[in-house]
């Protein structure tokens, strides 16, 4: 039975800590004007999970940096897909914020209103070397808004075809290093279904697609598979990783690849035979692209 309290004593708990850890050198500004910590320096279930994902890609991105720096005096970041630049921001203000050089990084989105929002932030906060360019990723590779190379693509959740879009990007721009996190991949299980009758009749294997929840996600897992191996048939070095645990997110698959000048010609050849067999032979331009 619960006892009442003594006379005189206090109804009121103490307010317990925030249940997150901030890194050290983080701005609470802007953390705060990212909206991920209220104005009173609290935080929602959410918001904690969106910034344990950007701190968790933060550490797989900051070796790639020191990389960079070691080599050249300067780091040009293109994010693609940047919508509210959660990462672009956490990684000028924990990286980029304190080095005295001409690092730069770019956000590029389609949503004028977002991209609007980013450069007045990027004011109000002082960070004077990030800019917001409101393109698609595809538009992205001919503009002239955006120095000839890039050093480092990411591409965090963006979605469907924009990864490829991304990729091809990182491709032209002769990027070190492109760190993607695909999201929504819908046109390879389209046209797993504008072929399903015909294929059940040729090959059993058909029946791995069979069913459309196995469509879209045998569609999605095989978009992947082609990316990477469209990464090593242009002499990158791929690794593929969970990004974070699966209860904070499905879209949980983190692509990093690293330009080694690797040999092309098996995995250019198996890039097609994937094709092939799996009846895409109509994306081949989409998943080899030559630059």
């Amino acid at each position: 039975m619960t006892k009442l309290k003594a006379a005189g004593a206090s109804t009121h708990a103490p307010s317990p800590a925030p249940a997150y850890d901030v890194r050290p050198g983080q701005s609470i500004e802007l953390l705060k004007e990212l909206h991920i910590l209220t104005r009173d320096g609290r935080m929602n279930q959410d918001s904690q999970r969106k910034l344990k994902q950007v701190y968790h890609l933060f550490q797989f991105i900051e070796p790639l940096l020191n990389e960079i720096s070691a080599a050249q005096p300067d780091i040009t970041l293109v994010d693609h897909g940047a919508g509210k630049s959660y990462l672009g921001f956490i990684l000028y203000d924990l990286f980029f914020k304190s080095r005295e050089d001409q690092s730069h990084i770019f956000g590029i989105d389609t949503r004028d209103d977002l991209v609007q929002k980013s450069r007045a932030l990027a004011a109000k906060l002082g960070f004077p070397r990030m800019s917001f360019v409101n393109l698609s990723a595809a538009a992205s590779i001919a503009s002239q808004q955006l120095p000839a190379h890039i050093d480092i693509v990411t591409a965090l959740h963006a979605c469907n075809t924009a990864t490829d879009d991304a990729i091809h990007f990182a491709l032209t721009k002769k990027a070190k290093f492109v760190v993607l996190v695909p999201c929504c991949q819908a046109e390879v299980a389209s046209i797993f279904n504008k072929h399903k009758g015909a294929a059940l009749a040729k090959s059993a294997l058909t029946e791995i697609w069979r069913h459309p929840l196995h469509t879209r996600e045998f569609g999605s897992q095989i978009t992947n598979v082609l990316r990477c191996l469209q990464l090593e048939a242009h002499g990158y070095q791929v690794t593929v990783t969970e990004l974070i645990g699966w209860e904070h997110s499905m879209k949980n698959e983190l692509i990093i690849a690293t330009y080694k000048n690797l040999p092309r010609r098996r995995p250019t050849e198996r890039l097609h035979e994937v094709l092939e067999t799996l009846g895409l032979g109509e994306m081949r331009n989409r998943f080899f692209t030559p630059v």
